[in-house]
């Protein structure tokens, strides 16, 4: 007998003396190939001994005052011990209390690894939610979104870009100068057709993505899949399409910031302030604060704006880059809207101050005076300061604060990791559990150590069943409907990028049952664009993000690969009604990470076979799919029909039992396994092993 220790923390927990424990596990069932997040669990029931009324905090009553966290409420790190030895590391979690006549009997417990832990922790946090967005927040412009839309989207150092995707105009090639249609990509000068800038939106690479996901929950997954070298992870991306149609600005309110140039000392009574001190009315994105060190003491402040317009708009203060006050959106045309420092509070010292000027529409406006007046003391030195913008004062721009947070699709960060795995065929396992390894089915059963449990066996019984669960797999993407996936769809009457894996029953009559591995995504098919003129291929590639009825569209959120394209096939970029240019660098949206019939086995984001989008061949191209890079192994050793699930019982020395993980492999009677599952009895080393014979 193995004597059975539990801690939590440094505490060492009192047990039963009669229990019997044994603990189950399992990385990828053959029976559910689809789970992905899997780890141990346990339950226990300890007494409610005095010791444990003190570790636990007297739980039951709710009386006492707790100055310290519980474990009912927070999870704390723990691990099992045999003999001294550690078994397994977690966490343990108080689940309740049992009263027997009025008075504590027993706390019941929950030990489990981080993969368990990991649903837990996300819960139903949407990527929204995830702090670090802020940091990606840019401006939504004419000029912006050409820049982005230039960009070399294949480095990591590339989080934002804007990819050739439209969510409304349909787009089309035609080389002939008489053609002036507004979705004609062909330039020609001084008619203005071509893409609209604000037809398009950003997209954020995924890695960035995951790296929130650590940094926010405190998860660290190993590099085996997610490193910026892994061309498939590094490039994959998501389109930022919170509802169909155009952009709305931030909090759903249209608001666009102009930036002023300068903003002088007009007035100076006290000479120790510079007589070139500058304010700036800024854009959030283009903070660039001078304004001197405040005086001591402050008499009078009083910022007066003054509008020809008649347009609400709202006045910003900010005090170090931080929101200082604001006003209410007001219009007062040709009235000067006057705020004092009862409204915006008393100046700090040593602090700078900005003044931004906000709008909740699109239409230009005209500020024909700002003036800031400041009066007070600097010692016992009276001053008193006038700035004002110069004459004619300045008019607005239209900019919209592109705020990620409020474009990213609503998705939950659970369903948004479990997509990514089920699209590459991961799991996420963890040895010491703490830390969180993520690997393909591949990596995972590769290598690794190779246990003979032959004399350990328990020989008088064991079985051997058929191991087939299913007889199809399905594999599919949940959102698949987009113009030209509905098109295809009706053709073919199969999903774009889908894939039905069917054992031959002419080998194996397999139960009926049929499995679905369905990635919560939206897949879409790209189209490259023909010159309607010529009846040649143009480089360009773009996607048309409207449902079957050529309406804007919601769907499920996009996962793509961005390539820049330096283009013999120059592009018309329109920046307004009147106005476009000529661009012959952009991003075509992409199935696969290469386009070239030289790049062998070009990976791409289809389960099954299809024709490349860019080159219409499939050369190199199946070979590059999610199931034949990720799955097929796996899945075709699950349907071969030498495979059998072996069920025996062996009782395992100590030494194996610590050391034993779900990569190793078992060896008995000359024949070698992965194991499916193994339940092991804590205190006498029995483990009941569910094992699959390596073919």
């Amino acid at each position: 007998m193995q004597k059975l220790q539990l801690y939590l923390g440094s505490d060492r927990i009192d047990l039963f003396g009669d229990e019997t424990v044994s603990v189950t596990q399992t990385i990828q069932n053959v029976r559910d190939i689809a789970k992905v997040f899997t780890d141990f669990s346990k339950s226990f029931s300890v007494p409610a001994s005095k010791k444990n009324n003190l570790i636990f905090q007297h739980y039951y009553n709710f009386d006492i005052v707790r100055s310290t966290p519980t474990p009912a409420l927070n999870k704390v790190a723990g691990k099992i011990e045999l003999n001294s030895l550690t078994f397994k590391s977690g966490f343990f979690r108080l689940e309740g209390v049992d009263l027997k006549k009025n008075k504590a009997y027993a706390y019941r417990i929950t030990f489990f690894g981080s993969t368990v832990n990991l649903k837990d922790l996300l819960g139903e946090d949407l990527l929204s939610g995830l702090e670090g967005l802020s940091l990606y927040d840019l401006p939504y412009t004419p000029t912006e979104v050409k820049d982005r839309l230039q960009l070399e989207p294949s480095f990591s150092s590339t989080i934002i870009f804007a990819p050739l995707i439209t969510h409304t105009q349909r787009l089309f090639y035609n080389s002939s100068s008489s053609n002036q249609e507004q979705g004609n990509l062909y330039y020609v000068n001084g008619q203005q057709h071509g893409v609209l800038w604000n037809d398009l939106k950003y997209a954020i690479k995924v890695f960035a993505l995951i790296d929130l996901i650590e940094s926010q929950y405190g998860i660290v997954f190993d590099n085996s899949f997610f490193y910026n070298g892994n061309a498939v992870y590094d490039r994959l991306s998501m389109w930022l399409h919170r509802k169909s149609g155009a952009v709305s600005g931030a909090s759903q309110v249209q608001e666009f910031s102009t930036p002023v140039s300068t903003f002088p000392i007009i007035s100076n009574t006290y000479t120790g302030f510079p007589n070139n001190s500058v304010l700036v009315i800024f854009s959030p994105q283009s903070l660039n604060p001078q304004f001197p060190n405040a005086p001591t003491t402050v008499t009078t402040n009083t910022l007066s704006v003054t509008t020809s317009s008649s347009i609400d708009y709202q006045v910003r203060v900010f005090q170090n880059g931080q929101l200082f006050f604001q006003s209410q959106f007001a219009s007062s045309q040709n009235v000067a809207r006057v705020f004092t420092k009862t409204d915006m509070g008393v100046f700090s010292a040593g602090s700078s101050y900005t003044v931004s000027v906000v709008q909740q529409n699109t239409t230009s406006m005209t500020f024909t005076s700002v003036v800031w007046n400041i009066q007070g003391f600097q010692s016992t030195t009276t001053f008193n300061n006038t700035y004002q913008i110069p004459s004619p004062g300045f008019s607005t721009t239209t900019a919209i604060d592109f705020v990620i947070s409020q474009q990213i699709p609503e998705m939950k960060v659970i369903d948004f990791l479990t997509g990514i795995f089920s699209l590459f065929n991961l799991t996420a396992f963890s040895d010491d559990g703490v830390n969180i390894s993520v690997k393909t089915i591949d990596q995972f059963y590769s290598g690794n150590t190779v246990y003979n449990i032959d004399q350990y066996l328990e020989i008088s019984k064991s079985t051997v069943d058929v191991a087939l669960p299913f007889k199809q797999v399905n594999f599919e993407y949940e959102g698949l409907g987009t113009f030209l996936a509905k098109q295809y769809e009706q053709l073919n009457n199969v999903g774009w990028g889908t894939l039905k894996y069917t054992l031959d029953s002419a080998i194996y009559d397999a139960p009926s049952k049929i499995y679905n591995v369905k990635a919560p995504f939206e897949h879409m098919q790209m189209e490259r664009l023909q010159d309607q003129n010529l009846q040649s291929f143009t480089d360009i590639q773009y996607g048309y993000f409207v449902n079957e009825n050529q309406q804007p569209y919601f769907g499920k959120p996009l996962l793509f690969y961005p390539i820049k394209i330096t283009s013999g096939t120059p592009i018309s970029y329109r920046t307004d009604a009147t106005t476009h240019q000529s661009l012959n660098v952009y991003n075509i949206p992409s199935n696969s990470i290469g386009l070239s019939l030289n790049f062998p086995f070009t990976s791409n984001i289809n389960f099954g076979s299809e024709i490349n989008e860019y080159n219409l061949t499939s050369e190199g191209y199946d070979e590059g799919s999610l199931f034949q890079q990720e799955y097929v192994d796996y899945v075709s050793d699950i349907f071969n029909s030498k495979r059998r699930i072996t069920k025996v019982k062996a009782f395992l020395p100590l030494r194996i039992m610590i050391a034993l993980t779900l990569r190793d492999k078992i060896e008995m009677r000359g024949q070698k396994y992965i194991i499916n599952s193994v339940t092991t009895n804590l205190q006498t080393g029995e483990s009941d092993f569910e094992l699959l014979n390596v073919i």
